[in-house]
């Protein structure tokens, strides 16, 4: 065989025309470039994507976990966080839970995922970066509840992290706490009660503010006396 009839031995006729001679003129196709040509197989992607939802459904069990503390306060806020966090998603399963030191534990709240209907849990940690307790931790209380669960499939969400919303939340709390100390705004649920939220070391009033303040007073003071008097 010559070299020529080898090289076209490799090549398949796609199509085949006839020129105005008579002559056939063969339009060739490599069968290895019509194989590179094909992208993966469509319906074998469908089957794999429909094993997963891409998103949170109605039989989705949603876990927010935070590190827990001994400060009651600090514990109540998670649930509060819940209900907000429920009340705007609109999904039907989200249960808290602490890490350690408070409950319920991330156990507990599996199991009430479960109890609710939910054949996928799926553990949001409510901490700001990967540290520790996202690598090893979680992960490791997430699959010791799961083996109480057979048939339920679990996964532990990143944390926060670098998220863009991240600085309109920053900016918005330091904003606020900016306007409390100039006593243009309450505390805020945060601080609450707590007297915080004030400004410390040495600083050099404003002499302005200070005078407006005692003028203010005195003229409230100067009503109350004539009122009574």
């Amino acid at each position: 065989m010559s070299i020529e009839s080898s090289f076209f031995s490799q090549f398949t006729v796609k199509s085949c025309s006839v020129n105005q001679s008579g002559t056939k003129n063969p339009t060739w196709a490599h069968p290895k470039i019509l194989n590179l040509r094909r992208g993966p197989s469509r319906s074998k992607n469908l089957s794999t994507r429909s094993c997963l939802r891409a998103a949170v459904g109605d039989k989705d069990g949603v876990i927010i976990v935070d590190h827990g503390s001994r400060r009651r306060e600090s514990n109540l806020m998670l649930n509060e966080f819940v209900i907000m966090f429920r009340d705007k998603t609109g999904y039907p399963i989200v249960e808290p839970a602490h890490m350690e030191l408070a409950e319920p534990s991330i156990k507990d709240a599996f199991g009430l995922c479960v109890q609710q209907g939910a054949s996928r849990v799926i553990v949001s940690p409510f901490f700001l970066f990967p540290g520790r307790h996202w690598h090893k931790d979680i992960p490791s209380l997430t699959a010791e509840a799961a083996k109480e669960h057979p048939g339920v499939s679990y996964m532990v969400t990143a944390p926060l992290g670098l998220h863009e919303l991240l600085v309109d939340v920053v900016n918005d709390r330091l904003n606020h706490c900016l306007s409390h100390v100039a006593g243009d705004a309450d505390e805020c649920a945060v601080c609450d009660g707590t007297n915080k939220c004030r400004l410390y070391g040495k600083f050099k009033p404003d002499l302005t503010s200070s005078l407006q303040s005692w003028l203010l007073d005195s003229e409230a003071e100067l009503r109350t006396w004539c009122l009574e008097s």
